[in-house]
């Protein structure tokens, strides 16, 4: 046990912390995935319990066919995160002090796991209820945030929270984050006024989606046009982190708006609809990323990036 303490990481974020980081990133994101394709193959209540997949067993039976094959390897799946988020926390343990961060965002991610268990488990009991659902990906979304922090943290260090760009700009990344995250929330009550239930007996909420559909559109759209400001302000800054932050995101906006287009037009069909959830989830973590990019960091003041306040940028 001695022999094990003593191999953890002591100070520094090493490429073990680093891999560490990438897979709690890659599987918060991937395991909304695979719960959207638990939704999109009605396979919502494969397993009509909870804990437990039957009244007697853990895992699916045969008789339960694919449907449970389905519910019951997206709950195997929360294992995987458990252990990666063990694996974070015992990688950082020891730099607890010289990087209590990233401890912190560790704690934070593995209890996201439990909590998301307990709100998958009253789904299942709420046979679906759609607002428990929307509930189930909201935390999702925020989880996927929380990881997007962890590796920035790791690759750029502490952050010392000053801004290396003007207060106007970065009034602007908080608006676009804020619209952002009111889209995905509108997208969601849209979801669940939808056709894809996950059961065919499961309820819905009784809006009109047709309507919430262009009510959704509204927010996508400015969240796109401030999008393209920051872009103009991160180029006449000069911050190629900024810069490339903001292209992305502007990317992946371009594509989500013209899957959410096109699958609307074509009656939602079931793939168009889980990417335009996993987008969604990239959304969220690209706006993110761009706030981020904001703030002065240890690298970043290493490196010469002095902090707006002191700094001669113009806009």
């Amino acid at each position: 046990m001695n022999r094990l303490w003593q191999w953890l990481p002591v100070s520094t974020a090493d490429r073990r912390v680093r891999v560490i980081a990438w897979a709690s990133l890659v599987s918060q994101t991937l395991i909304v995935g695979t719960g959207g394709a638990v939704r999109l193959t009605g396979s919502g209540l494969g397993c009509p319990t909870w804990p437990r997949c039957t009244e007697d067993s853990f895992i699916a039976t045969p008789e339960m066919g694919i449907h449970g094959i389905v519910e019951f390897g997206n709950r195997l799946l929360t294992f995987v995160l458990v252990i990666i988020a063990i694996l974070a926390f015992l990688f950082v343990v020891r730099m607890r002090r010289e990087r209590p961060e990233l401890l912190r965002l560790t704690v934070a991610l593995g209890l996201g796991i439990p909590a998301q268990a307990v709100i998958g488990g009253i789904t299942v009991l709420t046979q679906l209820n759609p607002w428990i659902v929307g509930l189930h990906f909201v935390v999702s979304a925020v989880l996927v945030a929380l990881a997007v922090v962890l590796v920035h943290r790791v690759y750029r260090g502490q952050t010392t929270g000053q801004l290396i760009v003007p207060r106007a700009v970065h009034v602007l990344g908080i608006a676009t984050a804020v619209v952002a995250w009111v889209t995905v929330l509108v997208g969601i009550v849209v979801t669940g006024s939808g056709p894809h239930a996950g059961d065919g007996g499961a309820a819905r909420n009784g809006l009109d989606s047709e309507l919430l559909q262009h009510i959704h559109s509204w927010p996508a759209y400015i969240t796109a046009g401030l999008s393209v400001a920051l872009l103009v302000a991160a180029v006449r800054l000069g911050l190629a982190p900024l810069r490339r932050a903001v292209v992305a995101l502007i990317a992946v906006e371009a594509v989500q708006i013209a899957v959410g287009i096109v699958q609307a037009r074509l009656g939602l069909p079931e793939l168009l609809v889980g990417i335009h959830m996993v987008l969604a989830c990239v959304l969220i973590a690209l706006v993110t990323l761009v706030l981020l990019t904001m703030r002065s960091s240890k690298t970043t003041a290493s490196a010469g990036v002095s902090p707006y306040e002191t700094a001669t940028i113009a806009v």
